[in-house]
């Protein structure tokens, strides 16, 4: 059974993670997100899961920084990942225990580590203190810094590949 919203915040918590949650209205894309950003200070994220196109290799989970443009096939070059397409609502189910509009790295809680890799944009990882990602529903964001996150997810045996496109453009 895939982890609850509250029992994954109790268990940034047992971490020593300090995180901060704010429910608000469920957000499906950036767009719908906009107005809450001067509410929620810090990096904001959007985050990709896909698919191997021919269906081997591991899922590709990708959090952004949610205003970062970049085609599907240039990120998955960056991050090794062959030929990708978005995963199916049935697939980010079984495998992240998410919705679709939820989409989080915080779901690699439910993933066991070899099916997932995960990339995150280095500007992410290094130029903010806090980042907001959604903790397993759309309805909530949880802002804590990024290297906890990193941290936190290490010890479910998912280690982030950082990517730097700004220097890739």
């Amino acid at each position: 059974m895939p982890e609850t919203p509250e029992g994954l915040l109790a268990r940034l918590a047992a971490a020593g993670i300090a995180a901060e949650t704010r429910r608000h209205r469920p957000v499906f894309t950036v767009a719908e997100s906009r107005d809450l950003i001067a509410e929620l200070p810090g990096g904001h994220t959007k985050n990709l899961f896909l698919r191997p196109a021919k269906g081997e290799g591991p899922f590709l989970l990708a959090t952004l920084e949610a205003e970062r443009q970049v085609s599907i096939n240039a990120l998955a070059r960056m991050a090794g990942a062959g030929k990708v397409a978005m995963a199916s609502a049935m697939e980010l189910e079984e495998t992240l225990g998410v919705t679709p509009g939820s989409v989080t790295p915080l779901g690699l809680v439910n993933a066991a580590p070899a099916v997932v890799r995960f990339v995150m944009d280095r500007h992410l990882a290094e130029d903010f203190d806090r980042i907001w990602v959604h903790p397993l529903t759309n309805a909530a964001s949880t802002g804590l810094a990024p290297a906890d996150l990193l941290r936190f997810l290490a010890g479910f045996g998912h280690t982030a590949a950082l990517l730097d496109f700004d220097a890739a453009a």
